[in-house]
Parts: C-alpha cells; sequence; structure tokens
C-alpha cells in the first residue's frame, strides 16, 4: 500500500489551503446528508404550496403596512443570515481537536506520584511499589522501551527491577526468573517484554506469571474477566486501556455511541473493543478479512486504529465530527528527514484532522499513555498487597 496520504481529491492550482478544507469537509458532510435530501426538497414544496396560500388570503384582506412588511422580511433575512453563518463556520473549521496524549500522560504520572508518596508516608516508609522488566535478547526497539518503562518508575517513585538475558538463553532460564519475581514480596507487577525469540513459547512464559502481577494485562484469566459481564480483571492491557482513557479525559461520550476498532489483534484490537463495549459502545471491529471496511468506519463516533499499516484509514473514510483515537506507528521513507524516514499512524493523519472533530497525532498520542497505564496498573498492584499486608 502507498503509504504517503493521497491528494487527488484536494488538487487545485486555482485555489488555497481553506478551500481544500472546506471543499474535504464539504464533500464528508454531503455524503451524511445525501440520505435526507428527498425529505428536504418535500419539505422545501410543502413550505412554497403553504406560502403561496398564506399570501393570497392576505392579499384578499389587503396589503400590508411599510412597518409590517420591512419586519417581516428583516425576520427572514436575519434567520436566513444565521443559517447562512452557520454553515459556512462548519466549512471554514481548520482542523480537529488535537487530543494530546504526552499532557495526558503526564497529568496522570503526577497522581500516580502523589498517590505512590502517600502510601510510603503511611507505611513509615517500609512499603514501595515495585515493576520488574524481563528483557530477552538485543533487539533495539525493545531496548528503547525497556528504558522508558525503567525512567517512568524512576520519575513517579516505583522501585525498579530488571533482568537481561541473552538471545541464546532457554525457555526455562526465562521460567525461572518469572518464578523468582512471582516469589518476591517487593514486586508487584511483571512485564516480559515482547516479542520473544522464536524458540520460545510466548504464551507458556505469559501464563507463568502470577494473576496478581500481570501489569500488562495478557494473562488468559485477566482476557476472559474483562470480555465477561460482571466480573472485573485485575488488569487491563496497557495501549487499550489508554485509549479509552484519552476518549474519557477528553470528555468524548463512549455510552450510545457507534466505535469502530480497525485490527483484531490480541494485544489493542480485541481488548479495545471490549472496553468499549463495556462502556455502552456498540461496537463494531474490521480487520484485514472485512471487505469494504470504509462502509462501517463512515458510521463510526469513535474510531480506534491498531491495523499496523500506515495512513491505511483515509480522511474521507470518517464521519464528520467523530473522535478518532491512532493507535498505529509506522516508520515510512522520508528523504528530507536525518533520519532518514517519519513516523506516521494508521490514519492518514492529513486528510482526517479535516474532518474529525477529535484526533490524537502520531507520535504524541497513544505512545505516552501506554507507559502511564502500565505504572497506574504496577500501582494498583502494590495498593491491593498493601491492603493485604496490613
Amino acid at each position: 500500500m502507498n503509504t504517503t496520504c493521497r491528494t487527488k481529491t484536494l488538487h487545485n492550482t486555482t485555489s488555497g489551503p481553506s478551500h481544500h478544507r472546506r471543499r474535504l469537509r464539504t464533500q464528508a458532510l454531503h455524503r451524511h446528508q445525501h440520505q435526507h435530501q428527498h425529505q428536504h426538497h418535500q419539505h422545501q414544496r410543502g413550505e412554497a404550496v403553504g406560502l403561496a396560500a398564506t399570501r393570497n388570503r392576505k392579499e384578499r384582506k389587503g396589503p400590508h403596512t411599510p412597518f409590517q412588511g420591512t419586519k417581516r422580511s428583516q425576520t427572514f433575512g436575519l434567520i436566513a443570515r444565521a443559517r447562512m453563518d452557520k454553515v459556512e463556520g462548519e466549512q471554514e473549521q481548520d482542523q480537529a481537536q488535537l487530543i494530546d496524549g504526552k499532557a495526558i500522560a503526564e497529568t496522570i504520572r503526577g497522581e500516580i506520584r502523589d498517590e505512590v508518596a502517600r502510601l510510603k508516608e503511611e507505611s513509615g516508609g517500609r512499603f514501595e511499589p515495585g515493576l520488574a522488566v524481563v528483557l530477552v535478547g538485543e533487539r533495539k526497539d525493545s531496548q528503547t522501551y525497556v528504558r522508558s518503562k525503567k525512567k517512568g518508575c524512576e520519575e513517579a517513585g516505583i522501585k525498579s527491577f530488571g533482568t537481561d538475558l541473552p538471545e541464546t538463553a532457554t525457555e526455562e532460564e526465562v521460567l525461572a526468573v518469572v518464578r523468582e519475581y512471582n516469589a518476591d514480596p517487593r514486586v508487584h507487577g511483571i512485564l516480559v517484554q515482547l516479542p520473544l525469540p522464536s524458540h520460545m513459547d510466548e504464551e507458556k512464559i505469559l501464563m507463568a506469571i502470577s494473576i496478581e502481577k500481570d501489569v500488562d494485562g495478557f494473562h488468559p484469566e485477566n482476557i476472559g474477566k474483562l470480555a465477561m459481564r460482571g466480573r472485573d480483571p485485575d488488569f487491563v492491557c496497557c495501549t487499550p486501556k489508554g485509549s479509552v482513557e484519552l476518549l474519557e479525559r477528553s470528555n468524548i461520550p463512549i455510552a450510545g455511541k457507534s466505535a469502530v476498532v480497525v485490527g483484531r489483534s490480541n494485544i489493542v484490537g480485541t481488548p479495545a473493543a471490549m472496553l468499549l463495549q463495556r462502556r455502552n459502545a456498540t461496537v463494531t471491529v474490521v480487520h484485514s478479512r472485512t471487505p469494504n471496511p470504509e462502509k462501517y468506519i463512515r458510521e463510526a463516533d469513535i474510531v480506534i486504529a491498531a491495523c499496523g499499516v500506515a495512513n491505511f484509514v483515509r480522511g474521507d473514510w470518517l464521519k464528520p465530527g467523530c473522535a478518532v483515537i491512532d493507535v498505529g506507528i509506522n516508520a515510512v521513507d522520508d528523504p528530507t528527514k536525518k533520519r532518514g524516514y517519519r513516523l506516521v499512524g494508521d490514519v492518514c493523519f492529513e486528510e482526517a484532522v479535516k474532518v474529525a472533530g477529535q484526533i490524537t497525532p502520531v507520535p504524541g498520542g497513544v505512545g505516552p499513555m501506554t507507559i502511564a497505564m502500565l505504572l497506574q496498573n504496577t500501582l494498583e498492584g502494590a495498593k491491593k498487597a498493601y491492603e493485604q499486608g496490613k
């Protein structure tokens, strides 16, 4: 798939940027208004007949005084102008409101710092939340993620534990480390950095993590509870949890809304759909086998894109005013950048920002929330352990 945003529908050599924005938003509005046009025309014809009959009756009674005619025309003129201003105002709206994931994540981290400090003070310094991270191999991206998590722990006042194993480590060696952290009362959360080397059974290793310390939320028991009404998982997967938190902290309604999740991975898509359903949204999941995914996306008030395909969701697929959470982060070639590439999401931002009501940027949207949710999960696990140990 071409990873650059298409601009064919926007190309016009005689018009400026504001015309392009109005044109794209107007096209999207026309698509959703088409189904109402017939009723609107019928209403107009009815109004015309009614007005003609009214004029005939009034002519029989005699002409209006100049004052009455002027006042009536002024009133209709003001109403018409107000309606026109409203339409023009909608078309002139330049772009969607950006959902600042970095700022929201920083607020959450501050809340976590305060709560950790309270726990330490209440325990007289004897209790401290702890997170253990197990890294296998030397993948650069995994090492970067682990460093970010350790830094987040340090800033939040959470004690960080870590074990690095070589790519050649055996599955049993990894399991031994997990069992050791399971038994350590100083550790309230365990994270095994994924992906693991191909010779290891990922599911077996994740299943070995104590459910009370499964802060990544990948244990089948936690996923099962998430899927069932009336059951509360100990932890929810960090990225989908952060995505829904962005909606809630941005005061975007979820209950009663139509939501589409693009992608059905175990890490993001599937748990994200479950979380939205728990909040009483009507949820549709589209995936690689869904024909015409745009048909479903165009009806959505909320779109969470997590398919791993750069610029997959186009601007003209979106319902005007919808909320877009773009989980994707893809590197595409860009010779103008010093690194030779740039990061883009699963949604074509340049198009979507002209149609959506709210949207997350990439980077700086969902990414910061993932680590914030990991720290929040660790704190929740620590608080449960603290209450049990009183």
